[in-house]
């Protein structure tokens, strides 16, 4: 297949889903957990079966008026639940001895609140550590290869973390910290395909004789083939493991597992499919001015 030949058809999807994602966020916004916004989480640790009980708690919990509450998250023996808005002492109080006496006495229940002040600078520290990511993977990649290279690859990560959080605001699902670690594992796994494929056109280039844009497309082309197999395997092996948390794990790490499988999937794209061809492009912008040394450093 020749990669670089349908690259305009590639960039065309990748920009139709990016305008999705921005109506998307511009309407919907965001579905926040409690960890970035204000509210109250509860967590029920009991020595009977809760998960079997998961009708009657979600009707324990409409009935007693508690507050507007996101449905229970259950485990074997533990559940949590989230409410939207911070429960006051009486509520918390309220609560924990309702739970007890309707489910099992010996069960033991915790309340976090977050408050509003609190929330907002989580959200800001999640937006930070993303930037600081981007920007020390750009610093990294022009060290190490040249601008180009680092341009190509941020892009490309930025569209995998756009597509995860966009599919995550159409389909209102919950944004929480392990939705931010699960983000910031796919920028490494993306960087990391797209540093192999980067690194073979970089040692290709040093014994290629480019004279012209399509000896530069061969070479591209020929690059990701030679990776293939290496990106291919590497995504499989770890959408498995993603896979089972899903299936099989509790539902406190489900969607944690779902941003994943996303990712993964996005990440391996946009490292054949965007940044390769990304670079050739910018690659022959700079060929117009000055023919090609073949020297991988050259900026």
């Amino acid at each position: 297949m020749d990669f670089v030949r349908y690259s305009k058809y590639f960039y065309i999807f990748a920009i139709v889903v990016t305008l999705a994602g921005i109506i998307s966020l511009a309407t919907l916004g965001l579905n926040y957990g409690v960890d970035f916004k204000s509210g109250s989480s509860v967590d029920v640790q009991s020595t009977k079966n809760l998960e079997g009980q998961r009708a009657q708690i979600e009707t324990f919990l409409t009935e007693g008026e508690y507050g507007k509450h996101n449905p229970p998250t259950f485990g074997q023996d533990r559940m949590t639940i989230r409410f939207d808005e911070v429960l006051s002492q009486t509520q918390e109080n309220k609560l924990k001895t309702d739970l007890k006496t309707k489910f099992d006495p010996s069960s033991s229940v915790e309340v976090n609140t977050v408050d509003v002040e609190i929330a907002r600078e989580m959200q800001w520290n999640a937006l930070k550590a993303m930037i600081v990511a981007s920007v020390a993977i750009v610093i990294y990649m022009a060290i190490r290869f040249e601008w180009r290279f680092g341009f190509a690859a941020v892009v490309s990560l930025v569209h995998d973390a756009f597509l995860v959080i966009s599919i995550f605001s159409v389909f209102r699902l919950e944004v929480n910290l392990p939705f931010i670690v699960a983000v910031l594992t796919i920028i490494g796994y993306s960087i990391n395909d797209t540093i192999v494929i980067f690194d073979r056109i970089r040692e290709n280039l040093r014994f290629a004789k480019v004279k012209s844009d399509d000896d530069l497309r061969k070479l591209v082309n020929d690059s990701v083939w030679q990776t293939m197999t290496r990106s291919i395997n590497t995504a499989i092996t770890v959408l498995f493991a993603a896979a089972a948390l899903y299936v099989f794990g509790s539902e406190s790490i489900r969607l944690f597992s779902l941003a994943m499988l996303i990712g993964l999937v996005c990440g391996a794209y946009s490292s054949i499919f965007i940044a390769s061809p990304l670079w050739l492009l910018l690659k022959k912008k700079s060929k117009q001015k000055q023919l090609p040394t073949g020297n991988p450093t050259a900026s």
